[in-house]
């Protein structure tokens, strides 16, 4: 009777009927019907591809058979699917009409269908067939015997045709590995521009077959070789994501001033003290690789005809490794200090009629223009580059907000308006360490602006951005996912979607299934866990990570100099992440119990606690023969006896001497220790309050 029971539930499970709202799509789709019935997965599942032949299709749809098989291990019969028309019976049919042009403006629309026996994607190009195929493998469920799709229909198309991530290569150099399996995951969520930030201060990552002293002193050895480079960018296109490159200048341009120093802006008078220190023959600043954070005084000359011949000469031998439309050439954060202290470069400016530093910047940007248009390439930079005599064809790339003193989407709508197409970063930048809710809420365009139409085409989209001063391989995924995942769907889900319960719940599972692709932001805490605990028990640590995030807006590394490129980034610090999850679970069992005050939301509560009292004394015992465990002990402390004074508020507010509890609490509210800070405090004043 048990076992009919059993069979029983099965049967009804297998054919229940999924709510949409049960469903882990991310990005959340246009317009999505889920109907009666499932799609049940057996080992005679096969795909098959309409249309003229288009091998990136093919090797999209191999991908993502071996995909969906590692995680229902069916042993499907078919395996690489190579051509069009291969398998007419198949279950799964793609009809694509074209191959897309990598690129912006290009049709990534889809058209999804799940019936009892079928599945048909239809899309214009195989860019938004490729979608498709990962909206698919988002639906995938399972009834505990059986893994089927529910019947669905979807009708999608992003929102904005720019979304983009941005990962910074000079302050760490990123291995190829560690960017292929980032562009991976950058498909899995509908991602379509990578921003490769590849010069800065601290390192030139470009092989130079002409200019080959850019890699010999200003690389440390690292950096990509041309078949690197062109090997990713064909991995990207075969993901139909573009790739643009950035060179920084005239600004942030210590490497190439280390390899080039006499297009610096800086000339030092030779004399016996200073030319065997700082100075060359020559008279110019002599310059190394920088191993700071920061913004830096090098700047290159822009009135040195020497300065151009050489940037020319770049650009003849890094345009031709990146097809797109598109090259970065940084301009922010140029301080002017050497053009300041520079007689020449000042009666450079007189004699030109140039009255700013800004405007000489602008002269420079320009001459860079049609060095870049002889390779059908548009100049983009950083919004510093916007002036009233800045070419309109330029892109302006928005990363100004609050913290700079600019009101949050001014530099967007400004260059909007003045005609500018324009690309949005501030509020995702993910190096900051701010919680997935800030930048999913992030609306690139405000709903109480008034855009003309054009303006608002001119808004191209937005880019998360990583910067990676402190962030190394083995950390990087784990700054970047699962948050950026969130930033996709503001830049492809309609602007109305913004519940964050719902994104929250989606983000769990889309987060665990990136990793099936490589990424290692989830995997990677145990392997830093084992290091700081000296290889003992890590249940201890990894508790109290749970409740820790890393300082927040840069207030990490003090000054930009507390950390050099060298340092160890293998410490607690890195190994927590922004939404610290019992952090974020403790929030929401506040909020439940203060509006039931059920004993069921206390006993949820008090089991929080009692957990961060005991915490102190399992840390202390890890860290006997852990040292890199000893400077969490006085925050553990803090967290332990807060929770403790908590307690005995919960049982009996009116005994509780609560001026002791308030001192407890905030001295939960220190940033002195470990570089990182505890995430409950808000949570325990609303609790006291």
């Amino acid at each position: 009777m048990k076992q009919f029971i059993a069979l029983l539930f099965v049967g009804v499970l297998a054919t229940a009927q999924v709510k949409k709202e049960q469903l882990n799509l991310m990005p959340w789709p246009q317009k999505i019907t889920v109907n009666e019935g499932n799609f049940l997965l057996a080992k005679n599942f096969k795909v098959n591809i309409t249309g003229q032949q288009n091998d990136r299709l093919c090797a999209a749809a191999t991908r993502f058979l071996r995909r969906l098989d590692g995680r229902v291990g069916l042993f499907f019969e078919q395996g690489f699917i190579t051509k069009t028309n291969e398998e007419p019976l198949a279950q799964l049919q793609i009809n694509c009409k074209s191959v897309g042009k990598i690129g912006l403006y290009e049709d990534e629309s889809y058209y999804l269908k799940i019936q009892n026996n079928s599945i048909v994607i239809n899309a214009t190009t195989d860019l938004g067939a490729m979608h498709a195929l990962e909206s698919l493998l988002q639906l995938l469920q399972n009834n505990g015997t059986d893994f089927y799709f529910p019947n669905t229909e979807i009708s999608d198309l992003p929102r904005f045709t720019w979304r983009g991530l941005m990962i910074d290569v000079a302050r760490h150099f990123q291995p190829v590995d560690v960017i292929k399996r980032n562009l991976d995951a950058m498909a899995a969520v509908k991602l379509n521009v990578f921003h490769w930030h590849l010069v800065d201060d601290q390192g030139w990552r470009i092989q130079m077959k002409k200019h080959h002293k850019l890699t010999d002193v200003a690389s440390d050895g690292l950096f990509y070789t041309q078949e690197e480079i062109k090997a990713i960018v064909k991995y990207a296109e075969e993901r139909g994501i573009m790739i643009i490159p950035e060179i920084d200048v005239p600004g942030h341009a210590t490497a190439i001033l280390t390899a080039y120093p006499e297009i610096g802006s800086k000339v030092i008078p030779i004399t016996a003290n200073n030319i065997e220190k700082n100075v060359n023959a020559s008279g110019f600043q002599t310059y190394t690789v920088e191993r700071n954070s920061g913004i830096f005084t090098p700047t290159l000359d822009p009135t040195n005809p020497k300065t151009y011949q050489l940037l020319s000469e770049i650009f003849d031998e890094v345009c031709p490794l990146f097809p797109g439309a598109y090259f970065h050439i940084g301009g922010d954060e140029n301080e002017g200090k050497d053009w300041d202290a520079n007689p020449k470069i000042q009666e450079f400016k007189k004699k030109n009629n140039i009255k700013t530093n800004h405007d000489l910047q602008t002269y420079f940007t320009m001459k860079l223009v049609p060095m870049l248009k002889k390779h059908g390439k548009q100049l983009m930079g950083w919004e510093e580059i916007m002036t009233k005599d800045m070419s309109k064809d330029a892109i302006i790339h928005a990363w100004r907000g609050p913290n700079e003193g600019v009101p949050a989407g001014k530099s967007l709508l400004d260059a909007a308006q003045k005609g500018y197409k324009t690309v949005l970063s501030n509020g995702f930048y993910v190096d900051l360490m701010q919680s997935v809710d800030y930048h999913y809420l992030n609306e690139p365009i405000p709903g109480n602006v008034s855009l003309t139409e054009d303006e608002r085409a001119r808004i191209l989209g937005g880019e998360a951005t990583m910067w990676t001063e402190l962030a190394t391989p083995t950390t990087l995924d784990s700054r970047l996912w699962p948050r950026t995942a969130a930033i996709a769907e503001r830049l492809w889900s309609p602007r109305e979607v913004t519940d964050l319960e719902s994104m929250h719940k989606r983000l769990v599972e889309v987060s665990f299934r990136l990793e099936e692709l490589g990424v290692t932001h989830i995997r990677n805490k145990e392997v830093l866990l084992r290091n700081i605990s000296n290889n003992q028990d890590t249940s201890a640590l990894n508790d109290f990570s749970n409740v820790c995030e890393p300082l927040k807006i840069y207030s990490r590394n003090k000054g930009g100099t507390e950390y050099q490129t060298y340092s160890p980034f293998t410490l607690f610090a890195d190994v927590c992440v922004p939404d610290a999850t019992d952090a974020v679970a403790f929030s929401k069992a506040v909020a439940d119990y203060q509006k039931t005050k059920s004993e069921a939301d206390k006993t949820i509560l008090k089991g929080y606690l009692e957990k961060w009292v005991a915490l102190h004394d399992r840390l202390q015992t890890t860290s006997q023969q852990a040292p890199l465990v000893k400077p969490l002990l006085p925050l553990a402390a803090n967290l332990s006896n807060a929770s403790n004074e908590l307690l005995v508020y919960l049982d009996n507010p009116a005994k509780s001497n609560l001026k002791s509890l308030e001192n407890r609490i905030e001295k939960c509210n220190t940033k002195e220790y470990a570089d990182v800070e505890l995430a409950v405090y808000e949570s325990f004043k609303k609790l006291v309050r």
